[in-house]
């Protein structure tokens, strides 16, 4: 059967309508004219492969990659890149315009290198999963991976990299990898059972010893050097664990983090929510007397306490939700918050804190623009104005969306 797409939604796949039924198709463009078979039916809709391409769009390009559609990663690499970003932006718009939010005119693109831009991998048995199906696929190179990265992957074939999940991290951002001075960090699962417990204070339910001359409150555990990153950005260091979460693209991330501080004014007290190592936070500190930290991963923390050495500061080791109920009354008022959740988005009892708390600047980092534009609905109706959103261009060549909302009361 043959269709006209009519254009791409959110997951990267283009849709189109047969007999009145709407059609998602892969590795399609938006108003190309195509053969296509159906390969899943549901009750309301349909997925395709493409057959033959009858009428080809004219951003359509040869992808520059051999593992292609094989790959779990890219999915738009087919795409003209400047078209591609005109795509996500679309994408975008239309997963506000979902909850009545109109940013047709408050969108801005912060991008960097379209290729050899990703710096943290993950490995399964040397490679990496198939998109559909168990099998792995063993890459000798991959067209985003930054360039350290390749160059481990074409001089170490894939059964001598290790079995299960191994993580990598490897940038020209790193100053420190591990104990050596390469620029490449390989965990090879090691056993991390005997590391030791930090001196941090923790602090439980009870509020009555609550000191906040004390600047951690929680318990982590410390992470052995040989897993140790050290990055530099802006020219801040900053330190974290290859096992644990940190931006992919540090080309996107650095110009992030400056234009979070260009854009806020300077102040007392500042919230960073879902702050993780610190890695924004160190930067907050330049511009505000007193950074608050707030993440449930107290391992994190243990990092963040040594990239905030020497600033004033405040780190809590609890979920954003626990936060707002036990130690936010004593946090005093904000000057402004950066507000990073998980792709589930900020928890009920942070958005009702922050709607609730006249913070006069906002700033919402997303990975997950369903999320954020469902807490978006809440700060608008607290009184908020959506002064602008940046589509923050971290994962080029594929549909995936980050972004910067920037909030003024």
């Amino acid at each position: 059967m043959n269709i006209i797409t009519d254009k791409i939604v959110f997951g990267g796949n283009s849709i189109g309508k047969v007999d009145g039924k709407m059609v998602f198709i892969p590795y399609a463009i938006p108003s190309e004219e195509l053969e296509i078979e159906i390969v899943d039916s549901k009750k309301d809709y349909d997925v395709a492969k493409i057959k033959t391409i009858i009428k080809k769009s004219p951003y359509r390009v040869e992808p520059d990659c051999e593992y292609y559609e094989n790959c779990g990663g890219c999915n738009m690499m087919h795409i003209d890149p400047s078209y591609q970003k005109e795509l996500r932006k679309q994408i975008l718009a239309d997963v506000f315009a979902k909850n009545n939010i109109d940013i047709s005119d408050k969108t801005e693109i912060i991008s960097g290198p379209e290729f050899n831009y990703r710096a943290r991998f993950q490995l399964n048995d040397g490679g990496l999963s198939e998109k559909s199906g168990n099998r792995i696929i063993p890459i000798k190179k991959c067209k985003c991976a930054e360039k350290v990265i390749n160059e481990y992957l074409e001089s170490t074939p894939a059964e001598h990299r290790g079995k299960g999940r191994i993580h990598l991290f490897g940038s020209q951002y790193v100053e420190k990898a591990g104990n050596s001075e390469n620029q490449l960090l390989i965990d090879l699962n090691q056993d991390v059972s005997k590391t030791q417990k930090n001196p941090y204070k923790t602090y439980g339910k009870s509020k009555k010893n609550l000191k906040l001359k004390e600047n951690h409150y929680f318990a982590g555990t410390v992470a052995s050097p040989e897993n140790t990153i050290t990055v530099k950005l802006n020219g801040k260091k900053i330190s974290f664990d290859v096992r644990g979460f940190f931006q992919s693209n540090l080309f996107v991330f650095e110009k992030v983090t400056k234009l979070i501080c260009d854009s806020l004014p300077q102040g007392k007290n500042v919230l960073d929510m879902y702050s993780g190592c610190g890695s924004i936070s160190v930067f907050l500190a330049d511009k505000f007397e007193n950074v608050v930290l707030v993440e449930h991963n107290r391992d994190a923390l243990v990092f963040a306490e040594q990239n905030m050495a020497g600033t004033k500061h405040v780190s809590y080791g609890l979920s954003g939700a626990a936060w707002t109920k036990t130690c936010a009354s004593y946090c005093g008022t904000f000057d402004a918050a950066v507000i990073d959740p998980p792709r589930s988005g900020m928890e009920k009892e942070v958005r009702d804190y922050i709607c609730k708390s006249h913070i006069p600047h906002i700033r919402y980092l997303s990975c997950d623009p369903v999320t954020q534009s469902r807490d978006c609905i809440d700060l608008i109706k607290a009184g908020y104005k959506l002064q602008k959103i940046y589509l923050l261009d971290f994962y080029p060549n594929t549909s995936h969306i980050e972004t910067l909302a920037v909030f003024e009361l």
